[in-house]
C-alpha cells in the first residue's frame, strides 16, 4: 500500500507551507490524481484520515481528490487521445508508437486554512 507513503509526503509539504505562513490549522487539502497513477482513492482517504488526526495542525482536515484524465500521444499520426478509453493503441491510425502525456501524476492543488 503506497498510499500511506504518499499521504506522508503530502503532509510534509502541507506542514512546511503552514509553518512558512504561520498557519495554526489546515481545514482541507485538494489534490489532483492522474487516473492511471495506480493510486486507489479509497485507500488514500483511509490513510489520510488516520494520519491527519495524529497532529493538531491537520486534525479533521478533509482531503479533496480531483481526477486528471490520462492522455497519450501517437508518434505516427501526431494525435493525442484518451488513454483509459483506448489503451496504448491510437484510435485514429491504429498505431502502437504511443506514449503517456499526462494522467499518472499527483499534485497538491490547494491548501485551505482558517
Amino acid at each position: 500500500m503506497h498510499e500511506l507513503g504518499i499521504v506522508f509526503y503530502i503532509l510534509d509539504d502541507v506542514k512546511k507551507v503552514a509553518l512558512e505562513n504561520n498557519v495554526e490549522h489546515v481545514n482541507s487539502v485538494t489534490i489532483e490524481v492522474g487516473e492511471v497513477s495506480t493510486i486507489i482513492p479509497e485507500y488514500l482517504l483511509d490513510c489520510w484520515n488516520w494520519a491527519t488526526n495524529k497532529n493538531e495542525l491537520t486534525k479533521n482536515c478533509k482531503l479533496k481528490i480531483e481526477t486528471i484524465k490520462a492522455f497519450s500521444y501517437c508518434e505516427t499520426c501526431k494525435t493525442e487521445f484518451e488513454t483509459v478509453k483506448n489503451g496504448k493503441t491510437c484510435p485514429k491510425c491504429g498505431g502502437s508508437h504511443t506514449y503517456l502525456v499526462k494522467g499518472d501524476e499527483i499534485n497538491i492543488k490547494e491548501i485551505e486554512v482558517i
